[in-house]
C-alpha cells in the first residue's frame, strides 16, 4: 500500500503518510487505518484538503455518522459540524473532554479537518485513557472497578452560552430533551484491544454514582488530574488542511484557546460508537 505510520510518543499519536484522504479507499486501507487507530489512538495526516463531501465519504467508511445537537453544520452535508470561533462559543473545547460522552452510545471516533489556522497557537492535546489507567496502582484500579459515572450535556453546553436567543433556545431545549444525563462505567473496555481505559472527563462527567458528593468530587478531581499527565499525551501543532482521526473510546483532548482574536475554523465528522462496558474480570 505504501502507507507508513510514525509514532509520536510511546503512549499515543502517529503520523500517517502515503495516503490521500480525498480519494476513495480500499477495504485493505480501511482495515490498516482501523488497526493503526487502535495502536496509536490518534492519527495525524498532513496536507489533506477535503471538501465536506470528501470528508463525509472518508468518515463513512468507519461507521454511521453523528449529527451534533447544538453546533452548526455544513448545510449540504449536515454530518460535518463547524467549529468556527467567529460563529461558536468554543470554551467547552478548551478543557479535557471526550466527544459526546453525554450519549448512551458515545462516538467511536472523530475526524477533524483544519480549514483556517492562526499563525501561532491553537494547538490540540490528546491523552490516552489506556495509558492513564495502566499507570494507576492496583489498589486504585480495584477501587474503580464497577463504579459508574453520570455524563451530562449541560455541563459543557449551559443555557447562558448556548440559548441566548429564541432560535438558540429552541435548539438547546430540544438537545437537552433528546440527551438526558446518562451513566457509563468509570473504566471501559476497548471493544477491539480489550484494554481497560479511564472513561471520565471534565467536559461532561458530573459525578460518580456510587459515592457521596464529596467522595465523588475528590475522586473525579484526582482522575482528571492524573489523566492529564504529560506521560500520556501528545501535542499537535496544526497546519492548514491537516486531519486528525482519534479513537474517542479511549482518549481525551483539549483544544488550547490561546490565539484570540485570531480566527480558527475546523470541520469535524463524528463516527457513531457503541455502549461502553466494564472491563472483563
Amino acid at each position: 500500500m505504501g502507507i507508513q505510520v510514525t509514532a509520536l510518543s510511546p503512549a499515543i499519536g502517529g503520523v500517517v503518510e502515503g495516503i490521500h484522504l480525498s480519494q476513495p479507499i480500499t477495504e485493505e486501507v480501511k482495515q490498516f487505518l482501523e488497526q493503526a487507530l487502535v495502536e496509536h489512538q490518534v492519527l495525524f495526516f498532513r496536507n489533506q484538503p477535503l471538501t465536506p463531501a470528501e470528508h463525509y465519504r472518508f468518515a463513512k467508511h468507519f461507521g454511521d455518522l453523528h449529527i451534533h445537537p447544538i453546533y452548526p453544520n455544513v448545510p449540504e452535508q449536515p454530518e460535518i459540524l463547524i467549529l468556527d470561533t467567529e460563529r461558536n462559543d468554543l470554551r467547552d473545547n478548551a478543557l479535557w473532554h471526550t466527544d459526546v460522552s453525554f450519549s448512551a452510545t458515545p462516538p467511536l471516533g472523530s475526524i477533524l479537518s483544519a480549514k483556517k489556522i492562526p499563525p501561532v497557537g491553537g494547538d490540540t492535546l490528546w491523552a490516552s485513557g489506556t495509558a492513564a489507567y495502566a499507570a494507576l496502582s492496583p489498589a486504585i484500579q480495584q477501587l474503580l472497578t464497577g463504579l459508574t459515572a453520570q455524563h451530562d450535556i449541560a455541563k459543557s453546553f449551559p443555557a447562558d452560552r448556548f440559548a441566548t436567543n429564541p432560535e438558540e433556545r429552541s435548539r438547546f431545549e430540544a438537545a437537552l430533551k433528546k440527551n438526558p444525563p446518562v451513566t457509563h462505567p468509570v473504566v471501559r473496555t476497548h471493544p477491539i484491544s480489550g484494554l481497560p481505559a479511564l472513561f471520565v472527563n471534565e467536559g461532561f462527567t458530573t459525578r460518580i454514582n456510587e459515592l457521596s458528593d464529596s467522595e465523588s468530587q475528590a475522586l473525579l478531581a484526582f482522575l482528571f488530574q492524573h489523566s492529564q499527565r504529560p506521560d500520556f499525551t501528545v501535542r499537535w501543532r496544526w497546519q492548514k488542511d491537516d486531519v486528525a482521526f482519534w479513537d474517542n473510546r479511549v482518549t481525551f483532548h483539549y483544544a488550547i484557546d490561546d490565539y484570540r482574536p485570531q480566527h480558527r475554523v475546523m470541520q469535524r465528522a463524528t463516527v457513531n460508537g457503541d455502549k461502553p462496558y466494564y472491563p472483563k474480570k
